[in-house]
């Protein structure tokens, strides 16, 4: 499922640039604060009839899938099967050229009116990230369909990106199991490629510690970002907003 900040981060990490960049605030090695971030999570199930659902996980881009458990094209070149393990109980799984991309667990509360997700994601190098999110029901709806947002997030996996100058002026923002991305701040869009999906992004400096961006896939807005570094540098602070979703996410690194 094409969802939560971390999947936003393996498709669209953080970009920027500088004259000086070495000297840039941002370059350094950053670690995830858990406690001090803000993961807001929605999606949106819509019953079509006939076992057939539409799945909005933000972005623009609304999946409709069988609920069958067989792989059914889906978007970026990506499959998508929703498995009914029972009444209560879900299972979802995202492939890309044959490969477990992003696999969920829901689970539904007795009463209906919360939704466990067990959400695990797996990087090209077999390293995983996994996140537990609890939902609540918005408005009606019944059984897992509904407008779901998240209440609360549990992050089992270390994050840890790395910022360095890239050719003078501008950055490369690299993960682990991601590989790099590069850009220079011309406000020119730059194509970069991870886990096989393609995005486009575009950048501008506000000042020497705020950078804004936007991430593009198939030359539709997915994201817009603002990346912000605290006076002292020891603090990196990334607001992410998708269309679609009324809630920012909000993370927090912190300098190694």
């Amino acid at each position: 499922m094409v969802k939560g900040a971390f999947l936003l981060l393996s498709l669209a990490w953080f970009i920027g640039g500088a004259a000086l960049a070495a000297d840039d605030p941002m370059v350094g090695k950053w670690k995830l604060n858990p406690q001090k971030s803000k993961l807001t999570d929605e999606m949106k199930v819509t019953n079509l009839g006939a076992n057939k659902y539409l799945f909005d996980f933000g972005g623009g881009s609304p999946e409709t899938i069988v609920v069958d458990g067989t792989d059914q094209p889906a978007n970026f070149g990506t499959t998508f099967a929703v498995t009914e393990v029972g009444p209560d109980e879900w299972t979802g799984m995202r492939k890309k050229d044959g490969r477990i991309q992003i696999k969920g667990i829901w689970k539904l509360s007795k009463d209906g009116k919360r939704l466990h997700d067990d959400f695990t994601f797996f990087a090209d190098n077999g390293k995983t990230t996994h996140l537990v999110y609890v939902y609540e029901r918005r408005g009606t709806g019944s059984g897992f369909s509904g407008d779901w947002v998240s209440t609360s997030e549990q992050v089992d996996t270390v994050y840890v990106m790395e910022v360095r100058a890239f050719q003078g002026d501008g950055l490369s923002f690299i993960t682990a199991g991601e590989g790099a991305k590069s850009v220079k701040f011309d406000g020119q869009d730059y194509s970069n490629v991870s886990s096989g999906i393609e995005t486009v992004s575009s950048a501008q400096r506000v000042n020497e510690r705020t950078i804004k961006l936007n991430d593009k896939i198939a030359g539709k807005l997915v994201d817009e970002q603002e990346v912000r570094v605290s006076e002292d540098r020891k603090t990196l602070t990334m607001t992410i907003r998708v269309p679609g979703r009324d809630e920012p996410n909000v993370l927090v690194f912190d300098r190694e």
